[in-house]
């Protein structure tokens, strides 16, 4: 369902005036600001999501302001957001439920149409990643303790699921937040020869590859690595040139290194770093990772200390804290760095904003660009 720009624009009049007012400045960077942003939300009570579904904005490349033009009302919970190979498809997990949506993407006006919905075979699907070939989607059912492929059809509309591998193991000791298996993440290593998925529930880290005839996950030898007990494992990013993994670990507010060997998928662990700093006493999970493009810096989001923690990336590959950074807002469940690399945007689910933040490419460290959009219960986006 679409809204007018008229309509849309009534709802978010405290975004304009505060981008009016310090919006963000425009980027030196030799690479342009996207055109869009896409922005998936949670929109059910049980999640106390205040969101209306997956919004569309235009961004300025001159004053990087953002201006909604398309609201698109879907099953509840669009909470993860990504498109095809080709940009010519989004697709949509929906927190708590169990289908995958399709949205065929307009060259011209980026706009969204639906394409329909394919059962994922599974609960709470919390994650999505195409295969290299643009032939498959496969999701991350963390309530099912499953893991989805299905094909692209030529239209970009998903077929029926072609194969769904449960993730053995024991569960971790938490008592509540590990009851079984809880796989959080889909990750493609760099010559998108393997697939990880981090398990929440098993403290374990899984690696397949997938077979482009039939879609089927192949386990990598081993099938797994074993995190600390109670440690969660929740997303995981690759080194763009080195031969490491980072895993975000989502219970005891960790990150771990990994070595990557990209012959056999088989992770060995370097390091285990805390995401908080040592003077924080309080209670805090995580929740997001994005190692910047340049390879230099990992940055994780904290929440509870609702903050991102900055890392530089060691010769080794190994981390250094460069400090902390708050999201001026509640509950950072994710954000990430725009194409260019200059900004960084974070979405804080539980105060409704979206805050912007400049990013020092020598020292990683990052500014508040005075820029604020509006937007209900904000948990992924992505830009075109």
């Amino acid at each position: 369902m679409e809204i007018t720009r008229r309509e849309f624009l009534a709802g978010t009049a405290s975004m304009m005036a505060v981008t009016a007012a310090g919006g963000c400045a425009s980027t030196t960077s030799s690479r342009p600001l996207p055109k869009l942003a896409y922005v998936g939300c949670y929109t059910t009570k049980q999640r106390n999501g205040r969101g209306e579904g997956i919004t569309v904005h235009r961004i300025d490349a001159a004053s990087g302001a953002w201006t909604p033009m398309q609201l698109v009302k879907t099953a509840d919970n669009p909470s993860w957001l990504t498109f095809d190979r080709h940009q010519r498809v989004l697709y949509s997990a929906h927190g708590d439920g169990e289908v995958i949506s399709a949205f065929r993407v307009d060259e011209a006006t980026g706009q969204l149409s639906p394409l329909g919905t394919q059962d994922a075979k599974g609960k709470n699907g919390v994650r999505l990643g195409v295969d290299a070939s643009n032939k498959f989607v496969i999701c991350a059912n963390y309530g099912s303790g499953t893991v989805a492929v299905l094909p692209i059809k030529a239209d970009g509309s998903l077929g029926p699921v072609a194969d769904l591998p449960a993730l053995p193991g024991k569960p971790g000791p938490h008592r509540t937040e590990q009851p079984n298996s809880r796989p959080h993440d889909v990750v493609f290593d760099p010559r998108e020869r393997f697939v990880v998925v981090p398990d929440k529930g098993l403290d374990a880290t899984f690696v397949f590859s997938l077979d482009p005839a039939s879609g089927k996950l192949v386990p990598a030898t081993p099938p797994s690595v074993a995190s600390r007990p109670g440690a969660g494992p929740r997303h995981a990013g690759f080194h763009p040139a080195k031969p490491c993994v980072y895993v975000l670990n989502e219970l005891d507010s960790t990150l771990t290194t990994y070595r990557f060997d990209g012959e056999r998928g088989a992770l060995t662990p370097l390091q285990v770093i805390t995401t908080l700093p040592p003077s924080f006493t309080g209670h805090s999970t995580t929740s997001e990772i994005v190692v910047a493009a340049s390879g230099r810096f990992v940055y994780a989001s904290n929440r509870g200390h609702d903050s991102l923690a900055i890392f530089a990336v060691e010769e080794a590959g190994t981390l250094s804290p460069v400090g902390w950074e708050p999201t001026q807002g509640k509950t950072p469940r994710f954000f990430a760095i725009e194409p260019s690399g200059a900004l960084l945007y974070a979405a804080n689910m539980d105060s409704d904003t979206i805050v912007v933040f400049r990013v020092d490419a020598a020292s990683g460290r990052l500014t508040p660009s005075g820029q604020v959009i509006k937007t209900g219960s904000p948990s992924s986006i992505v830009f075109r």
